[in-house]
């Protein structure tokens, strides 16, 4: 049943992604943001700038007509002052720049149903989001964020605290939007989209990130894994980073991109860390900011 908190306007809104072919209209997408036509790509990159209003000053490049297709231009590196880092070991940085879609503990009902806020009367299970019992017996009761990235947003993600690597998991699914109308529509919209989830063992305990696919967003990739979506087996499959394959990253240091937006959830174990003061649904936020603190 659709949720009462949606109105009329979202339903009508999300009711063509029940309908239409999702990922190869995504594919579509994919083989367009990468054509290198000049006239073509300098077109598409000057439109987007123009009705997104693009602020290429950020840009560590900001001449558009030299990125070598759109993607390139929508992954751009910033430069070094525009994003500085609130480093320190006490502190838990934004991992990318967006707003915040929902934020704070995820919910201990019982053993079977730990719940993460999706939008205002709706959640889900971070069993339906982890598919296994030991991730979610690492995170029961502890804490979320929701990030949400739109399409004038940085497109790449970085770490909040240092960490190593551990595991990867890439889950196949749905690519349904994941704006503010989907989210208060389509039951447990993060847990059925497709998605990369990446475990972290921290000096503070176990860490998630889980980079959520979405329409149009079907290629996300990683600086240890590179393209990782569109995979060609849509079959669940994973990578285990032991000690001898280890992979560290520290604090703000890159993990990965969305070639096209998306979103980011992440999560920390119980009772080790919370979200700093006026972190509420709706905030805006940057890359390198403080968004939390270790207990």
């Amino acid at each position: 049943m659709v949720n009462q908190a949606a109105t009329l306007w979202d339903k009508l809104k999300v009711l063509p992604q029940y309908i239409i072919p999702q990922h190869f209209l995504t594919s579509l997408v994919y083989r367009l943001t990468r054509c290198e036509i000049p006239w073509f790509k300098n077109s598409l990159i000057k439109l987007f700038i123009m009705v997104f209003k693009v602020d290429m000053s950020l840009a560590l490049n900001t001449d558009p007509e030299s990125y070598s297709s759109f993607n390139t231009f929508f992954t751009r590196e910033l430069s070094p002052e525009a994003r500085p880092v609130s480093a320190g070991k006490q502190n838990i940085i934004c991992p990318v720049d967006g707003a915040i879609s929902q934020i704070g503990k995820i919910t201990h009902r019982n053993d079977d149903d730990d719940t993460i806020i999706q939008a205002k009367g709706k959640s889900y299970t971070l069993k339906h989001l982890l598919l296994e019992d030991e991730l979610v017996n690492m995170f029961s009761g502890g804490t979320f964020a929701t990030l949400y990235l739109s399409p004038k947003d940085y497109h790449r993600i970085h770490m909040p605290i240092s960490g190593k690597l551990s595991r990867m998991i890439y889950v196949p699914g749905k690519l349904f939007a994941v704006n503010g109308h989907t989210a208060r529509v389509v039951d447990a919209v993060f847990a059925k989209n497709e998605r990369v989830i990446n475990i972290f063992h921290t000096d503070i305990g176990p860490m998630a990130m889980i980079m959520v696919g979405a329409l149009f967003v079907g290629s996300m990739e990683t600086v240890w894994a590179g393209q990782i979506t569109p995979a060609k087996d849509r079959i669940i499959s994973q990578s285990q980073y032991l000690d001898s394959d280890a992979i560290s990253l520290q604090q703000g240091q890159e993990i990965g991109r969305f070639n096209m937006g998306s979103t980011v959830i992440l999560l920390f174990a119980k009772d080790i860390m919370e979200w700093a003061s006026g972190m509420v649904a709706k905030k805006a936020i940057v890359m390198g900011e403080r968004i939390g603190s270790v207990k």
